[in-house]
């Protein structure tokens, strides 16, 4: 590296960059992915990155690999391989509780070595519900364990994450910057992380089964729950307060109701929740809210048995015992009350429910909103959702799993799915095997690898091509390639390098381990308010100048950063804990609590592992 490097123009502006970047990543101003496409677009225009290689981070290896992942994953969830996974559970932890949290931390942290930690999170709540409704264990004592041991299973091998699999393409664009008489940095292959994903799961295995009573939250809740499936009713109602029986009301000639809109209805004081309407031999769930109630018009309702005789009484409604048009609809086994979470890529952000338009798009209705510790089931049309948010959904399973196929929320109760192709579980296993198989033994590069096991997925059934395509997260996959070039723009500018010199003229002559240790921490600053991909981006490049001003390995400083981007136990901008947060109502201080440690021993084990490995 040039000693005396001096600050210019070019430094300023890509340094600016990427304090813009964080500053809006932080205060989530606009989307993250709007953000990196802004950047791409600055990039562009102040000619930071030739024109020619802008956009080829939409073609690099990394964005490939990962949607490969991505297809791979969906495939072994279409095919219900996963599905299993709640009685394997339970059946191993024997019914003692830190025996439970255990194994479901052990299961979730080795599947998500070969798969996307989001991915994993949302396959599993539903798993993690299913064991919470079986044992009356509450949701807030699985899923923070599990959330934590996703996100260190995912160090186990080079694509469990979307850093690791960033590494090579950032490598290979570092190598060409790199100053004359420098050694070029060597790929990481497939499983060169897995002694140090082993540590980081090991530990936090242990952290978690010995150490989660006391740092784990303390609710009055700590009792076990009644939330067996029987009892279901009984969990919204204590959550939020949608109680009661269903019944059934035909409107009469003089009903007040006659002529109304069912807006114009749910909006009257008193109002139980609606649920399904027939007028004629037309039957449906979440009726539209500018349908018009006529006369003989019949309205399946939700609420407690007084209020609802007396709101019939007010309104002139006959009731109709035993429900002889609605019992079909309302069988626990076709339609119910469920659960679902907002992930951090959905298009329903930003979004009024009103807007949303659930009822006449997939037949299924809203019954409330909870983020935090408010809960809202008035004027809900007028709420904006927002990341994280909890929806409370009512409808038919059918029409509730063809809504969760586009992806814009992820499902938390577990609740009957037609869809599963259990008889294409064979070959979702082969083909899944045949990518590993060959990403381990073979010379292929890792997309090649991995886009053969989707490939023969998408030859033998296991998924169609439209699921393929429905199972890329395209908001990460911009995010990604409309930030590479900014990673690019910190190394190739040297701005990368003249912070490396500024940093080790004010530390001085400090040991190797000292300043990976300010690395790791550093970037794990950055990861806590900005994605883990933009953490990774930024840093490796400085990494590598790091350990060249210091006479360090270049490889071993590139992976503590690009591990330390992961380092993120505490806050939702992790997509993990995005996905956890709002249907177990954790608190800020909840996952500072249990997450600080956390990270402190994450931290000194890459250092420490980093070391010994490389």
């Amino acid at each position: 590296m040039t000693q005396g490097l001096a600050l210019n123009a070019e430094m300023i502006l890509v340094l600016c960059l990427v304090l813009l970047t964080l500053v809006l990543f932080s205060f989530e101003w606009l989307r993250a992915d709007l953000v990196a496409l802004l950047m791409l677009v600055v990039i562009g225009i102040a000619n930071l990155v030739p024109a020619e290689h802008l956009f080829t981070g939409f073609a690099g290896n990394a964005v490939i690999a990962i949607m490969a992942t991505m297809i791979l994953g969906a495939g072994l969830d279409r095919t219900g391989v996963l599905g299993f996974a709640a009685s394997f559970i339970l059946d191993l932890s024997k019914g003692d509780e830190k025996r439970l949290i255990l194994v479901l931390c052990a299961v979730t942290g080795l599947v998500s070595a070969v798969m996307q930690n989001p991915a994993v999170a949302a396959l599993f709540l539903p798993v993690a519900s299913r064991i919470s409704s079986r044992t009356g264990l509450p949701l807030f004592r699985l899923l923070l364990p599990m959330a934590g041991c996703i996100i260190l299973g995912g160090t186990l091998t080079m694509v469990g994450n979307s850093p690791q699999i960033l590494l090579n393409d950032l490598i290979g664009s570092i190598n060409k910057n790199l100053p004359s008489g420098a050694d070029t940095l060597e790929p990481v292959h497939m499983f060169a992380v897995t002694p140090i994903g082993l540590a980081l799961l090991l530990f936090g295995l242990g952290y978690y089964y010995w150490f989660w009573e006391r740092v784990g939250p303390k609710r009055d809740e700590d009792a076990r729950q009644n939330v067996t499936p029987r009892a279901t009713e009984s969990y919204f109602e204590q959550t939020y307060r949608i109680e009661g029986e269903t019944f059934e009301f035909e409107v009469l000639a003089e009903s007040n109701l006659v002529g109304k809109s069912i807006a114009e209805i749910e909006s009257l004081a008193s109002t139980p929740l609606i649920l399904a309407i027939k007028t004629g031999d037309d039957a449906r769930f979440a009726p539209y809210a500018d349908q018009i109630v006529q006369a003989g018009t019949l309205l399946g309702v939700l609420g407690p048995r007084d209020d609802l005789l007396e709101w019939a009484d007010i309104q002139s409604l006959k009731e109709l015992p035993g429900q002889p048009n609605f019992a079909p609809m309302f069988n626990p086994s076709r339609a119910g009350i469920a659960e679902a979470v907002v992930p951090p890529n959905s298009r329903y952000i930003g979004q009024k429910v009103g807007e949303l338009r659930l009822r006449k798009r997939y037949g299924i209705a809203v019954l409330a909103l909870n983020r935090g510790d408010k809960v809202w089931r008035e004027d809900l049309r007028g709420r904006t959702i927002r990341q994280g948010d909890t929806l409370v959904f009512h409808g038919a399973w059918r029409d509730l799993a063809n809504a969760a196929d586009d992806r814009d929320f992820v499902v938390v109760t577990d609740y009957p799915k037609e869809q599963e192709r259990t008889h294409r579980v064979p070959q979702a296993l082969a083909f899944f095997g045949l990518a590993m198989a060959l990403a381990l033994v073979s010379d292929l590069p890792l997309p090649i690898a991995l886009l053969t096991g989707a490939m023969g997925m998408l030859l033998t059934g296991v998924l169609s091509m439209d699921e393929a395509y429905h199972a890329i997260n395209w908001r990460t996959i911009f995010l990604m390639a409309s930030l590479i070039p900014l990673g690019w723009a910190v190394d190739s500018s040297g701005a990368a390098a003249f912070v490396a010199q500024e940093v080790l003229a004010v530390l001085g002559d400090v040991p190797i381990w000292a300043l990976e240790l300010a690395l790791a921490i550093l970037t794990t600053l950055f990861a806590l308010v900005m994605s883990q991909v933009g953490a990774a981006i930024v840093m490796v490049p400085m990494a590598v100048n790091f350990a060249l001003a210091a006479n360090g390995d270049p490889t071993e400083f590139a992976l503590i950063a690009t591990l330390a981007a992961s380092n993120n136990f505490m806050t939702t901008s992790n997509p993990v804990f995005a996905l956890i947060a709002g249907p177990a109502s954790y608190s800020r201080r909840e996952l500072w609590r249990a997450g600080l440690p956390m990270m402190a021993g994450y931290i000194v084990i890459i250092i420490v592992m980093v070391n010994l490995v490389f």
